[in-house]
């Protein structure tokens, strides 16, 4: 059983997870299904019953955000919308100041089903856009296309939606640097109060990893990756769109309060199947297969796969891993307060080591990337595991 033993003054954050797509893309390795034949309506029921069961098991802590994600939330209907964002707000202890969030694709987003959200409480979109490049869409497995964006933009305008996001890939196959600007440049064009962009990973059990296997796919290299995020964020800049996180930019006030819940290494609960949580000490993810997710919540049971009890070593190591994401950085008093230990000193060698190659910068009160540093995350990273 999951400790969600919590101290009365903390918070906690939502994610929820609908794993249906219309189509699968070809370099996406989440938890996902193909929409047709599926018991959506049952898996929607049996999603609300986990959070009922997990109210039931103990107090929550007081919401401060709530993030639909997936696979794609948007192929809900509004009936199944309207269902799912009652259920939140009834079942859980949600802040009056919530950022209650739902992912989205172009082209899903008519009039009736923003309403929908709009009703029931949802004040942010986060839409999945990748490319500006029709041709480009195509080839990474999109079925939207640039047109699909504009209208989702003006559709949300419409309804009333402020706080909307989208995201951009880079470093695609057969990107040029030239596709990547004209992009950022439509992009920006459209004056939205947060982007994320993230270069393409090649996860295993992608359609792109088979190809790579095949020796069929052919990459921009890094040359061109590391010119692509450069321009990235001279553009933002430039728009004034500040970077706060490796991947994320917004206007001031429009920061996404949810993944900077995870970027800082606070508790989150995870509900929906293949959803991951953190808790108390226990780091924990459901059963990802729809079936097997399903089958224990039909018996009244939660449907969690696994769970971890972390060490305080590992703790410590995971707020240095995630917090670096953050421009800002890792806060030593913040530090000091919740581990009860020096952050120079428990990680005197991996501080010394990236500080001589220029990649971190440690000052009295925070340790963070440098400019540089931002370009080569992950080696950063890997010094403080």
């Amino acid at each position: 059983m999951i400790n969600t033993n919590q101290s009365s003054n903390e918070s906690s954050a939502v994610y929820i997870h609908i794993p249906f797509c219309e189509h699968i893309c070809y370099y996406c390795d989440f938890n996902k299904v193909f929409l047709e034949g599926q018991p959506v309506d049952e898996y929607v029921d049996l999603l609300i019953k986990e959070m009922e069961l997990t109210a039931a098991k103990g107090p929550i802590a007081p919401v401060d955000t709530v993030f639909v994600g997936g696979g794609t939330p948007t192929t809900l209907n509004e009936a199944q919308i309207a269902r799912l964002c009652t259920a939140i707000q009834e079942i859980l202890p949600l802040k009056k100041e919530i950022e209650f969030s739902f992912e989205a694709n172009p082209g899903d987003l008519s009039l009736s089903k923003l309403q929908a959200m709009q009703d029931h409480g949802v004040n942010r979109i986060s839409m999945g856009v990748q490319s500006f490049n029709n041709e480009l869409l195509k080839k990474i497995g999109r079925i939207h296309t640039v047109k699909d964006v504009y209208q989702s933009v003006e559709n949300m305008r419409k309804i009333g939606f402020d706080n909307v996001s989208i995201d951009l890939i880079f470093s695609l196959p057969g990107q040029t640097e030239a596709d990547f600007k004209d992009t950022l440049k439509q992009a920006l064009d459209l004056d939205l109060p947060h982007y994320s962009a993230y270069s393409l990973i090649i996860e295993p059990k992608t359609i792109f990893y088979n190809l790579m296997q095949k020796g069929k796919l052919f990459l921009p290299g890094q040359d061109a990756e590391a010119n692509m995020y450069d321009l990235l964020l001279n553009e933002m800049e430039k728009h004034g769109r500040k970077q706060y996180e490796i991947s994320n930019f917004a206007k001031e006030g429009f920061q996404s309060k949810h993944n900077i819940t995870y970027w800082s290494n606070e508790h989150y609960y995870g509900f929906g199947a293949g959803a991951h949580g953190y808790v108390g000490n226990t780091r924990y993810s459901n059963f990802g297969p729809i079936k097997k997710y399903m089958e224990p919540l039909q018996e009244n049971k939660l449907p969690t796969f696994q769970q971890k009890e972390l060490t305080l070593k590992e703790k410590m190591e995971e707020e240095m891993f995630l917090g670096l994401r953050k421009v800002d950085g890792v806060n030593k008093s913040h530090f000091k307060q919740k581990f009860g230990q020096d952050l120079d000193a428990t990680f005197a060698h991996a501080i010394q080591k990236t500080t001589a190659k220029g990649w971190l910068e440690n000052n009295e009160e925070n340790v963070a990337l440098t400019r540089s540093g931002r370009f080569l995350g992950n080696n950063v990273f890997q010094e403080f595991l």
